[in-house]
């Protein structure tokens, strides 16, 4: 079994909506349709790369990487990463730690003085981002704007 990290592609919709529904099973799932219109944003967004890591055509894992220009730091950009999932079957195999590196190497490539990330509250995904050199440097605040989860 081969698996390699490499950017998505819109063959790859499927895929994703298989380990998004994962991440997030009360969501109402995505239908290919909409999936199709929001993948070609994604895709013409500057600086915005969605890695997926392929096990011989399967998709097991993906990381949303996004540069954003900066006007501090002598103008180096910063890289978020969001939406990190790896399939169940596949966790603690090395496939999370494949994406993050290779997302730690988009940011080097484009110039980034830091890769920034938000975890989840828990100790296990703690302990994977501080084992992948990620340090808890600051506090995470976030306000939602929106159910996306069905009453």
């Amino acid at each position: 079994m081969t698996m390699t990290i490499r950017p998505a592609t819109a063959r790859d919709l499927p895929g994703l909506l298989a380990l998004y529904a994962e991440f997030h099973p009360d969501d109402v799932p995505l239908p290919i349709e909409d999936a199709h219109l929001i993948w070609a944003d994604i895709a013409t967004q500057r600086g915005r790369t969605v890695l997926v890591a392929d096990l011989d055509g399967d998709i097991v894992g993906t990381a949303d990487c996004v540069v954003l220009p900066n006007l501090t730091r002598g103008g180096h950009s910063i890289m978020f990463v969001e939406n990190i999932v790896v399939a169940a079957a596949r966790r603690r195999q090395g496939t999370g730690s494949r994406l993050l590196a290779a997302a730690g190497t988009l940011a080097g490539d484009a110039g980034c003085y830091k890769l920034q990330l938000l975890a989840a509250d828990t100790g296990e995904a703690q302990e994977f981002y501080r084992a992948c050199g990620f340090g808890t440097t600051a506090l995470g605040f976030r306000r939602y704007l929106r159910s996306v989860v069905p009453d």
